[in-house]
């Protein structure tokens, strides 16, 4: 399959990262040599300079050849009229175009056929909708939802004074006295798939899969106390900070917003006019103490600087601040990171990469790819979710009988209104909505999974 990359920003080079890892065919596009000339190093892709809005550049890309356009430089205009010259250059080409400013949402979603768009994404309103459920739901590091938010895969880090602490998967069970599945752990930066003799340690980062009910329990019979989010201090305007304060307003969450630039300001203020805009640098302490960041509900770091974010973050833990959410637009799966009291970490490029790789695997798999792919563990595993249909192998059959690859996990089986942590008797039907947990190998289509 062929795939031509226009844009080796941020989300362009995630995406080269994960798509090479599937050995597609790649040619990446972009105006800069030396951006160009570091990736083509790195990966086994092809690489043209040029301006991807060029009929000339996307000929020498081959796009009559190619099979899907991925448009995801700074510009939304550049990828609108990328898109719109390749699907000329080729009627049956799949497009998707990275779309950003909130003017546009609109007459992008009315006019998608004449800008011959196959799909749109928006990094930006993707972190804020992940922030504001984070913000709604505290207690984990991160949270993922299937089958239409019936099943959830989240994470949690275990302290030192954890109940979890020094516990045995197989005794889990009697601390935790709900149903949930630990299907991944991180320990020193490595994903684990571990077995019922595996004995939590402080440090480690699990993956949990439970229903949204018993993770309420879990919470609860952690000893984990949460809170309703009442008010929010946002650090940096910008527009995941806008997404962000439009969701939590109609919550009806105060929402203060600490920008240094005025103009910047000015124009917030005017389309924000419930929140409390505030002129100012987010990493003067003084401004921050005089805006009560002692006694907010949650503070949220999403300035343009990782290494900003993160020192705001450590000085709002150092405050005693309950809950906090850390943007990093390129600092992650770095071990470095895990020592650091950041709370939630929130990545625009990784999130949009979930959202174009599941549309990649689906144009590539016809039939029977995955409704949803998250990325987690730091990208070293991965949790999908797939409907059980008439091509599906072992259906009702007890899955002590089945094969199943190494490293593959199945977490939970949703039929109808019920959801199941599967064990050795249990079993799926067509129908069924099946997630599978995998580390170390890539999963198109559920029957992937069988030995």
């Amino acid at each position: 399959m062929k795939i031509i990359i226009a844009g080796d920003g941020k989300v362009g080079a995630t995406l080269v990262r994960q798509l090479s890892a599937e050995e597609y065919d790649l040619t990446l596009i972009d105006v800069n040599v030396n951006r160009l000339e570091s990736s083509s190093e790195r990966f086994d892709i092809m690489a043209v300079q040029g301006n991807c809005a060029s009929m000339e550049v996307l000929k020498q890309a081959g796009v009559e050849e190619a099979d899907l356009l991925i448009a995801a430089t700074s510009a939304d205009e550049i990828n609108l009229l990328c898109c719109m010259t390749a699907h000329g250059l080729n009627p049956r080409l799949h497009t998707i175009a990275r779309i950003r400013n909130p003017e546009y949402s609109g007459q992008i979603y009315m006019m998608r056929h004449i800008f011959a768009l196959s799909l749109t994404v928006n990094p930006e309103r993707q972190a804020a909708v992940e922030i504001e459920r984070l913000l709604k739901y505290p207690g984990f590091l991160k949270r993922d939802t299937f089958a239409k938010g019936k099943v959830e895969l989240v994470e949690l880090k275990i302290v030192g004074d954890s109940r979890l602490c020094n516990v045995a998967l197989n005794d889990i069970n009697n601390v935790v006295k709900c149903q949930i599945l630990i299907c991944v752990v991180v320990r020193e930066g490595k994903a684990v798939a571990p077995d019922g003799n595996f004995v939590l340690r402080e440090g480690d980062h699990i993956f949990v899969t439970a229903s949204s009910d018993n993770l309420t329990k879990l919470l609860k019979n952690l000893g984990i106390i949460t809170h309703k989010v009442k008010r929010v201090i946002i650090c940096g305007g910008g527009t995941v900070s806008f997404y962000l304060a439009l969701c939590l307003q109609k919550s009806g969450i105060t929402v203060q917003i600490i920008e240094k630039d005025r103009k910047r300001c000015e124009f917030l203020a005017a389309l924000l006019p419930s929140a409390s805009i505030i002129e100012g640098d987010a990493s003067d302490e003084h401004l921050l103490e005089s805006e009560g960041i002692s006694s907010c509900d949650a503070l949220v770091t999403l300035t343009g600087l990782d290494e900003l974010n993160m020192i705001i973050s450590l000085y709002g833990n150092q405050c005693g601040v309950p809950q906090i959410i850390t943007k990093l637009g390129r600092m992650t799966n770095n071990g470095i990171l895990d020592n650091l009291e950041l709370g939630s970490t929130i990545s625009p490029k990784e999130l949009c990469s979930n959202t174009i790789v599941r549309y990649v695997r689906a144009v590539k798999n016809q039939t029977g790819a995955a409704l949803t792919v998250h990325s987690i563990a730091d990208g070293q595993a991965e949790a999908l979710e797939f409907l059980v249909d008439d091509s599906t192998l072992h259906c009702n059959e007890p899955l002590k009988s089945v094969g199943i690859k190494k490293n593959v996990i199945i977490a939970c089986i949703t039929r109808g209104f019920s959801q199941e942590l599967p064990n050795g008797d249990s079993s799926f039907k067509k129908g069924d909505i099946v997630i599978i947990v995998t580390s170390g190998q890539v999963i198109y289509q559920m029957n992937d999974i069988f030995e």
